[in-house]
């Protein structure tokens, strides 16, 4: 059994928000925002090192396929269910285009952070986009850098929130500040990132 939460002012359920902030955004009702384009707000992140090939593409963080909330991946349990280790998950068509094999050492990087971890490739991916499933802990099979020197973070070493107005209604039924995404969405995992192949010799 789902136990929902009702907190909005008709104690129900329901699509239509009834606040001004709302209808002068046009969110009154599920409405579809495209993506930013960050490549237009902030420059291609890329560095263009000479003779590394690199691609730019969409970063996503959706919840974890081998781990729970309470559980992270460091216990033996989800550690026998996949590689031990951070990985992105990209298709072969984009890990072609940078000399990557299947499990070889990459890095990924934007005006956040850098992550290092393992390849995955597969064609469940599209091209253009890749996955980095949240809640991966940094504690483990995370070597230094080549970008920064330092241990390459998790998930959300490259992800940061962005704050809509609507998040800060506040004091009105479901729209109340609390703590975590200051509001009701997820935006911090949509991100644009570059990737690489490193050195396959890594330092921990």
């Amino acid at each position: 059994m789902k136990v929902v939460e009702i907190t909005s002012l008709t104690g129900r359920q329901h699509f239509f928000l009834d606040h001004e902030w709302m209808a002068e955004f046009g969110e009154q009702l599920p409405t579809y925002r495209p993506p930013l384009n960050v490549l237009a707000h902030f420059g291609d992140p890329s560095r263009s090192d000479p003779g590394r090939p690199e691609i730019v593409v969409r970063y996503l963080t959706p919840h974890s396929k081998w781990s729970i909330h309470s559980e992270y991946q460091e216990n033996l349990h989800m550690l026998t269910l996949f590689r031990g280790g951070p990985v992105i998950w990209m298709s072969p068509a984009d890990a072609d285009k940078i000399g990557v094999a299947d499990n070889d050492w990459i890095e990924a990087y934007n005006r956040n952070g850098v992550v290092a971890c393992r390849a995955v490739v597969t064609h469940r991916m599209p091209e253009g986009t890749v996955y980095m499933y949240h809640t991966m802990d940094r504690h483990l099979n995370v070597p230094k850098t080549e970008v920064s020197g330092r241990h390459g973070g998790g998930d959300n070493s490259l992800t940061r929130l962005l704050i809509k107005p609507t998040h800060l209604i506040g004091g009105y039924a479901q729209f109340t500040y609390g703590f975590n995404y200051i509001g009701p969405t997820g935006n911090q995992r949509d991100e644009i990132t570059v990737i690489r192949r490193r050195a396959q010799e890594v330092e921990f």
